[in-house]
């Protein structure tokens, strides 16, 4: 049984306590935004494929935040049930037994963000 209560009290849980860092380390927060918005805007890959591959280093390192945050992306951008799979096929293969665990926990913020959405 997950630790967690649900991705998306998770997400928003973590967007509140980011609130103090937007405050009063506000420079980091912009510099951090930034960044994320040059790294995800569609180029040579498109934004799927980003957020796709964001999911998998989320999984391989085990980051129930990450897992969040980019399910809830990847179902806004239409990732299909079998594009996610399929990705977390290679995060498993990358990160060994303990992705396997997280793999789970990605496909169940994947499928509560798609139900959310429906």
């Amino acid at each position: 049984m997950s630790t967690i209560p649900s991705y998306t009290d998770l997400t928003r849980d973590i967007s509140r306590n980011l609130n103090p860092l937007r405050t009063h380390n506000a420079d980091v927060m912009q510099g951090f935004g930034a960044l994320s918005k040059a790294a995800m805007a569609a180029g040579a890959l498109d934004e799927k494929t980003k957020e796709l591959i964001a999911m998998a280093i989320g999984v391989a390192n085990r980051c129930d935040g990450c897992l969040g945050f980019h399910a809830k992306a990847l179902v806004r951008l239409g990732a299909t049930p079998e594009e996610f799979r399929e990705m977390l096929g290679v995060a498993v293969y990358m990160g060994g037994g303990p992705s396997l665990m997280y793999a789970a926990n990605a496909l169940a913020a994947f499928e509560e963000f798609s139900t959310a959405q429906g």
